[in-house]
């Protein structure tokens, strides 16, 4: 359903992506892992259309987003959660997952997917009127993906949904979005807890110096001796 095809990305004069290709199937969770400052951010940006490629191709479904806006690329089907959850701390939960449904086709039935959002998220439901700044850190990633899941995405990118967040919750988080994805959405997922996210991931890209290094499926990520050495210190 994603394609990426050989995208060179810059800031400026400073390349960040150098002939980077992934792709993600319909169904699959897709780990992009790699260390500080490899490019894994820059890739969901140029994804969703906060950066612009100035070689190759994104497409999705066929249909090429390298050049399209980021609302048409939400509206074709692609959420993005960002690093840091960027949630509206002065507006009330519910406020928030509003803002998430800005279109008309997500208009019509943001009611029952904010019920679809409250299964994987009860707490959200309980703190509905309070204000998103006052949640813990492990709520406001919650706030960020139940947002996320309100423009009904085929594919969610997810950038460090784990990060600053204590074990047990970190847990609770690779458990719902293993449940998001059984319910037929489509899984980027970028994350520093390398062997959780290969752990539920069918395949997985390596990014070095804002190049693809490695790729392969989640188990031989995880066996493969060059990962296990720099990514899981063993």
């Amino acid at each position: 359903m994603l394609k990426v095809n050989e995208i060179d990305v810059y800031y400026g004069d400073l390349q960040a992506l150098r002939g980077v290709s992934i792709d993600v199937t319909q169904g699959e969770v897709v780990s992009v892992i790699g260390s500080n400052g490899a490019g894994k951010s820059s890739l969901l940006k140029t994804i969703s259309g906060m950066l612009r490629p100035r070689r190759g191709m994104i497409s999705l479904n066929g249909d090429d987003i390298s050049q399209a806006p980021t609302s048409r690329i939400v509206e074709q089907g692609i959420s993005h959660v960002p690093e840091g959850r960027q949630i509206f701390p002065t507006m009330t939960v519910l406020e928030n997952l509003q803002m998430g449904a800005q279109f008309p086709r997500t208009q019509k039935v943001q009611h029952d997917t904010m019920d679809q959002v409250f299964s994987y998220f009860p707490r959200l439901k309980e703190r509905l009127e309070q204000k998103a700044g006052t949640l813990s850190g492990g709520e406001q990633q919650m706030l960020a993906m139940g947002r996320g899941l309100m423009s009904l995405p085929a594919l969610m990118m997810l950038d460090e949904p784990s990060l600053g967040l204590a074990p047990v919750l970190v847990s609770t988080i690779f458990e719902i979005i293993e449940k998001i994805n059984r319910q037929g959405t489509s899984i980027l997922l970028i994350e520093q807890n390398v062997f959780h996210s290969l752990k539920i991931s069918t395949r997985g890209y390596v990014l070095e110096n804002g190049r693809v290094a490695l790729s392969g499926s989640g188990p031989e990520l995880l066996e493969n001796p060059h990962i296990r050495k720099t990514y899981l210190g063993l």
